[in-house]
């Protein structure tokens, strides 16, 4: 049998190194993620869901959106295991993860996990939102391994 790596618990990668930028289409979901609210863009007449947000809905081609307020659960769809810091190049270890956001049917976020070390960490986990304070005043949704019967 192989050796299991021992990493550590996951850490987020610290909120002052993240910047985003926004536009019409995605200023919604940043300015939601501000008041600790998960939302995911849905198509206002075919009730499509996409992420990231884009101007026209792929399914039927509307520009209606609507943004529905989501349970902030989610299940890792795919994750990486990282131990450099993208900005400082030290080692830190930390996991992104591609994550199912539940009841956006097919949306899918970017984001980091923590709450576990990063050897647990794996596809099918369920994951909770959490927040994370990042520059210029925005805040970022990451997630945290939910608790077990979660």
């Amino acid at each position: 049998m192989a050796d299991v790596i021992q990493y550590g618990p996951a850490r987020l990668l610290p909120g002052e190194q993240i910047a985003i930028t926004t536009n019409p289409d995605t200023e919604p979901f940043w300015q939601a993620a501000k008041e600790h609210r998960l939302t995911a863009c849905q198509c206002a007449k075919c009730r499509h869901f996409r992420m990231p947000p884009t101007a026209y809905c792929p399914e039927c081609s509307s520009r209606d959106k609507n943004w529905p307020v989501l349970p902030g659960t989610a299940t890792v769809f795919s994750y990486a295991i990282c131990n450099k810091n993208p900005k400082t190049g030290g080692d830190f270890i930390y996991v992104p993860v591609v994550v199912d956001l539940d009841g956006a049917p097919g949306a899918r976020l970017n984001a980091n996990v923590t709450g576990c070390d990063a050897e647990d960490v794996r596809i099918g986990m369920k994951v909770t939102v959490e927040w994370t304070a990042i520059q210029d005043g925005w805040v970022l949704p990451n997630f945290r391994a939910a608790s077990p019967g979660a």
